[in-house]
C-alpha cells in the first residue's frame, strides 16, 4: 500500500476528524485513514486502485472539502492545493472576521449592557420612547456579526441536518437561539409599543439577547484566531527546516559557472560552493578543501573539515574554503527532504494515548446537545422563565469544547517532533514517540554505537632496546600494503608521529596469520599469535623458554588479549637465516565514544537498564562494557540471534529498545519495541529504526527518551485539562449548582471560557519548544560540560612520555604519593587498582590515570610507599614510587 495525503477544509473539532476517518475508512482499498486536526490533513494508506476522486467525494459527502496535497501521488485531473496557501488564506480570513466581529459586537454590548454599568448613552435611548429604536439598533448591529461568521451557521446546521453535529453546530444552535429569541422579543416589543403598554415594553427590552449572540460569535472568533496563531508556531521547526534550503545554486558546466534555480539541479552536476554559501543538494567533494557548518541538521557546533571524497549534505553552509561537489541527491532525495518527510509523517500519525479522546469525540457533540435540551426542558418544568431556561441551554451549548479534545495530542506531537528534529532526534511516528517514553531496557550494539568503530593503537612493547618509532616504522611499512582495519590504525599512529613507510619487497599475505615483507635485506613478519608457533621455528620457541624478556612479553600479550585488545607481533630474520627473532608487539583496540560513559550513566538515572548486545568476542565485549559502566553483556551473538535475545529481554511486558548502526543490527532494530538507529550508520539501520539519531553520539539515545517523556507528560496535561474543563464546565452551565449555591453561567462567559480552553491546550504544547537538554540532564543530577581535553597517549611499555596533570591541592597535614603502575590496560584494571589502594588504612583518596599509567594517593598521616606498592602488586600489577 502507498500513503497519500489530502488537505481538508471545514474541520472544526475532533468530532469532524472522527467523521472523516469513518467516511473514508469504508472505501474499498483503504488500509488506514488518519486525520490530523491540527494540520487539517488526511493521511491514507491505500491500494493503487483507489482514486483520489473517490476519496474526495467521500469527504465531501461527509460535509467537508478535500484536495490532494502537493507532492502526493496524484492522477491527472485531481484537484491539488498547497497547504501553505490554504493556511495563509485561513489566517487572513480569520483576522478579517475578527475585526468585523469586534467592530460591531463592541457597540452592541455597550448599548445593551451600558446602563447596568452606569455608562453614558445617547439621550433619545433613555426614555420609554427610545426602547424600540434601541432594540432595533441592536438588531442591526447583530446582522454584520452573523453575516461575517456565516461559516458557523452554514457548516453547523448542514452537519446537524446530516445527523453529524460538530462544534460549529453547537455554536450555530447557541448563537442562533439567542438571535432568534431576540428577534421574537423585538416583534413583541413592536406589538407592546402599539398597545402603549410601557411596563411590559420595558420588561421585554431587558430580555433581547442580541448581545449574547453577537458576543458569543465574537469571542469564539477571538479564540479561533488565537488558536490559528498558536498552531502556526507549532510547525515552526518544520518551516525552519524548509527555509534552510537555498533557492539557487552555482554549477560548473563546460568551464563556465552558471547560477540556476535549485529545483533545476540534477544528479551528476558539478556544484561550486564558496565561503558563506549554503549547499542546495547532497553530494561528494571532487576538489578543494573547506570546513562545513553542519549544525542545522546535526546540531554539531564545530565546523567539519571536508576534502576530496568527503560526503556533504544539503542545507549546510561552507564556513571556509572552496569546494567543487558532484551531486548525488537532489530534490526529494536529499537528506534534508528525508528529515522533513520523517517529521511530517510523524506528526500525521496518532499516538495510542489519543484513542480515548477519539472515541469520546465521536459522541461528545450529540451528548452536549442532549444535555442542553434536557436542561432547557427541566428548568421550564421547575417553573423557571423561558428567558432563564434559554440562557441555560445556550450556556451548555457554547461552553463545551470538543476542539480542546482534538488538539490535546496532535499539538504536543507536532511541537515535540519539531524540537526533536532541531536536536537531531527524529521520531518516525507518534506511536514510536509514545513507546520511547516507556523503555525500561535498552540494548546497545558495541562497534560503532558504544565505540567509535575503528581500532586505535593502544600500546607498543619492544625487546632488545629497539627504538619505539623504529619499531612502528617497520610495522607501518609492511602493513601499508594491507587494507585491513588494523593496518589503518597502525598507519594513523605512524602518520601522527610523522613516520614514513620504507620500501618493501617480496610482500606476502599469510592466511590466518599475518603479513611478511623484506626491507633492506631483512625479512619481517607481522601477525597474530599463530605466527609465533607456525613461522618462528623451534629456535624462537627455545629462546622464549630461556629469555625472561620474551617470556614477560608473551605473558603481557596474554593479559592484553584478556583485556579485549588485539595483539600483533613483529619478527625478523636475517638474509639466508631461517631463524625468526621476536622484536616486540602492538596492542590495538576500539575506543569508547566521548559520551559513551555519560550516556550509560544517564540511562541508569532514568531507570533504564543498559545491556551490551554484540557479536564480538566475549573478552573484548566485557572489557568495553567495564570501561563504559555497563553491567550486563550478551556477547558472541549472531545477527539472526539478536532478535531472540531482545525477545527474552522484553519478557513480563518490559518495553525494550535497541540502539545500533550496522546492517547486522537491522533485524534487532525491527524486533525491539523501539529501534533507535544512529544516523551516521547504514541506510538499512536508519530505515529499520523507529527513532533516528542524526548525530553519531550515544547521548542521543537517553535524550530521545527524555524528550518523549516530556511530550507524553504534556499530552496528559492537555487531556486532563480538556476532559476536566468539559466535565466541570457543562454541569455549571446546566445550572446544577443554581439551587444550592445560586451559581449560573452567563452565555457570554461560557463562550469566553470555550474559546480560551483550546488556546490553553495549544499554548501548553508550545512550552515544549523550550526543551533544553542540558537543563533536563541537570534535573537528574547530570551536568553535561565541555568534553575533556585529550591527553597525549603513552604507548610505550617501558617509560611513559612526560605529562603534566593537575591535582586538587591536598588538605593540610595530608600527604600525596604518586605511583607508577604497569600492566593496566582498561578501565576495569584502573578500577581494581583504585579499590586496592583505597583499602589501605590511612588512604583518603586514590585516583588512577589509565593513560599515564600512574596513581595519585592522598593519605591522612604516615602511610609508607612500600605498603602502597605491595597492595598494587598483590592486585596483579607492578608498582613503583615516582
Amino acid at each position: 500500500m502507498s500513503r497519500v495525503t489530502f488537505n481538508l477544509t471545514g474541520l472544526s473539532c475532533a468530532a469532524c476528524a472522527a467523521r472523516v476517518e469513518k467516511a473514508v475508512g469504508v472505501l474499498p482499498g483503504v488500509g488506514g485513514a488518519n486525520v490530523n486536526l491540527l494540520k487539517s490533513t488526511l493521511s491514507l494508506d491505500s491500494d493503487p486502485t483507489l482514486t483520489p476522486e473517490a476519496v474526495i467525494n467521500a469527504v465531501e459527502k461527509a460535509g467537508y472539502g478535500a484536495t490532494l496535497a502537493v507532492g502526493a501521488k496524484a492522477k491527472a485531473g485531481a484537484p491539488r492545493n498547497d497547504p501553505g496557501d490554504v493556511f495563509a488564506k485561513e489566517a487572513q480570513s480569520m483576522l478579517f472576521r475578527l475585526k468585523v466581529s469586534i467592530a460591531f459586537a463592541a457597540p452592541l454590548f455597550y448599548l445593551s449592557m451600558g446602563h447596568m454599568f452606569g455608562w453614558p448613552l445617547p439621550g433619545f435611548f433613555l426614555d420609554d420612547r427610545g426602547l424600540l429604536p434601541l432594540a432595533f439598533t441592536q438588531f442591526l448591529l447583530l446582522i454584520p456579526v452573523v453575516g461575517v461568521n456565516h461559516k458557523y451557521f452554514r457548516n453547523g446546521f448542514r452537519n446537524l441536518a446530516k445527523r453529524s453535529p460538530d462544534m460549529d453546530s453547537l455554536i450555530a444552535v447557541g448563537a442562533g437561539a439567542a438571535a432568534l429569541y431576540g428577534l421574537v422579543v423585538l416583534y413583541r416589543m413592536m406589538f407592546l409599543s402599539g398597545a402603549n403598554d410601557a411596563h411590559a415594553l420595558h420588561a421585554a427590552a431587558m430580555n433581547l439577547y442580541f448581545e449574547s449572540g453577537a458576543t458569543i460569535l465574537a469571542l469564539v472568533t477571538v479564540g479561533k484566531y488565537l488558536e490559528t496563531r498558536a498552531k502556526e508556531k507549532t510547525g515552526s521547526a518544520i518551516r525552519s527546516l524548509l527555509a534552510l534550503a537555498p533557492k539557487t545554486a552555482t554549477i560548473s558546466k563546460d568551464g563556465e559557472e552558471t547560477t540556476v534555480p535549485a529545483e533545476d539541479l540534477a544528479v551528476g552536476d558539478i556544484l561550486v560552493l564558496k565561503t558563506g554559501e549554503v549547499l542546495a543538494a547532497d553530494g561528494v567533494v571532487v576538489s578543494g578543501e573547506g570546513a562545513m557548518d553542519e549544525s542545522p541538521l546535526t546540531g554539531e557546533s564545530l565546523p567539519v573539515d571536508k576534502e576530496p571524497g568527503s560526503k556533504v549534505t544539503g542545507a549546510c553552509s561552507l564556513s571556509s574554503g572552496h569546494l567543487r561537489i558532484k551531486l548525488t541527491g537532489v530534490g526529494e532525495d536529499t537528506a534534508l527532504a528525508k528529515i522533513i518527510r520523517l517529521v511530517d509523517e510523524a506528526t500525521s500519525t496518532k499516538a495510542p494515548i489519543a484513542r480515548l479522546a477519539d472515541r469520546i469525540s465521536g459522541v461528545f457533540v450529540p451528548f452536549v446537545i442532549f444535555v442542553a435540551l434536557a436542561s432547557f426542558a427541566i428548568w421550564l418544568l421547575l417553573g423557571q422563565s423561558l428567558s432563564f431556561s434559554l440562557s441555560i441551554m445556550i450556556s451548555v451549548l457554547v461552553i463545551s469544547c470538543p476542539c480542546a479534545l482534538g488538539l490535546a495530542t496532535p499539538t504536543a506531537i507536532m511541537v515535540g517532533s519539531g524540537v526533536g528534529a532541531r536536536l537531531g532526534l527524529l521520531f518516525k511516528s507518534a506511536a514510536s514517540l509514545e513507546r520511547t517514553s516507556l523503555v525500561k531496557v535498552m540494548a546497545l550494539d558495541k562497534t560503532g554505537t558504544i565505540t567509535l568503530g575503528k581500532p586505535e593503537l593502544k600500546k607498543i612493547l619492544t625487546l632488545g632496546g629497539l627504538d619505539e618509532d623504529e619499531f612502528l616504522s617497520t610495522v607501518y611499512s609492511v602493513e601499508s600494503y594491507s587494507e585491513h582495519p588494523l593496518a589503518g590504525a597502525v598507519a594513523r599512529e605512524a602518520e601522527r608521529r610523522k613516520l614514513k613507510a620504507r620500501e618493501v619487497s617480496s610482500f606476502k599475505q599469510l592466511p590466518g596469520q599475518g603479513l611478511s615483507g623484506t626491507i633492506d635485506g631483512t625479512t619481517y613478519l607481522v601477525g597474530n599469535r599463530r605466527i609465533l608457533s607456525d613461522l618462528a621455528g623451534a629456535a624462537a620457541g627455545d629462546r622464549a623458554e630461556r629469555d625472561e624478556d620474551v617470556r614477560s612479553l608473551l605473558e603481557e600479550s596474554e593479559r592484553l588479549s584478556n583485556a579485549g585488545l588485539t595483539t600483533l607481533f613483529l619478527l625478523k630474520t636475517g638474509e639466508g637465516d631461517d631463524k625468526a627473532e621476536l622484536s616486540g608487539l602492538l596492542a590495538l583496540g576500539d575506543t569508547l565514544k566521548d559520551d559513551a560513559v555519560a550516556a550509560v550513566e544517564v540511562l541508569g538515572k532514568l531507570g533504564i537498564e543498559p545491556v551490551m548486545l554484540t557479536g564480538d568476542d566475549p573478552r573484548a565485549a566485557e572489557a568495553v562494557a567495564a570501561e563504559a559502566g555497563i553491567r550486563k553483556v550478551v556477547a558472541g551473538v549472531r545477527p539472526e540471534d539478536k532478535e531472540k535475545v531482545l525477545k527474552d529481554l522484553g519478557q513480563s511486558n518490559t518495553v525494550t529498545a535497541m540502539v545500533g548502526d550496522g546492517v547486522n543490527d537491522a533485524p534487532a532494530l525491527a524486533r525491539a519495541d523501539v529501534g533507535i538507529a544512529i544516523g551516521a550508520g547504514t541506510e538499512v539501520a536508519v530505515e529499520a529504526g523507529d527513532v533516528v539519531l542524526m548525530k553519531n553520539e550515544l547521548m542521543g539515545a537517553p535524550l530521545s527518551v527524555m524528550l518523549s517523556k516530556k511530550v507524553m507528560r504534556n499530552i496528559r496535561q492537555n487531556l486532563f485539562w480538556a476532559f476536566g474543563y468539559n466535565v466541570l464546565g457543562i454541569p455549571i452551565a446546566a445550572g446544577v449548582f443554581h439551587g444550592p449555591f445560586g451559581l449560573t453561567l452567563n452565555p457570554m462567559i461560557a463562550a469566553l471560557a470555550m474559546s480560551l480552553s483550546s488556546v490553553c491546550v495549544v499554548s501548553n504544547a508550545l512550552r515544549l519548544r523550550f526543551f533544553d537538554p542540558d537543563a533536563e540532564l541537570a534535573k537528574i543530577g547530570h551536568l553535561r560540560g565541555p568534553a575533556p581535553k585529550t591527553e597525549e597517549k603513552t604507548l610505550s611499555g617501558d617509560s611513559p612520555k612526560s605529562e603534566s596533570k593537575t591535582h586538587d591541592p591536598p588538605e593540610e597535614k595530608d600527604m600525596e604519593i604518586k605511583l607508577k603502575v604497569d600492566g593496566m590496560t582498561c578501565g576495569h584494571c584502573s578500577a581494581r587498582v583504585e579499590k586496592a589502594l583505597g583499602e589501605v588504612p590511612g588512604v583518603k583518596t586514590a585516583k588512577v590515570d589509565l593513560k599515564a599509567g600512574t596513581a595519585s594517593v592522598t593519605t591522612a598521616g604516615e602511610v609508607s610507599p612500600e605498603t602502597l606498592t605491595k597492595k598494587v602488586t598483590d592486585a596483579g600489577y607492578e608498582a613503583s614510587v615516582l
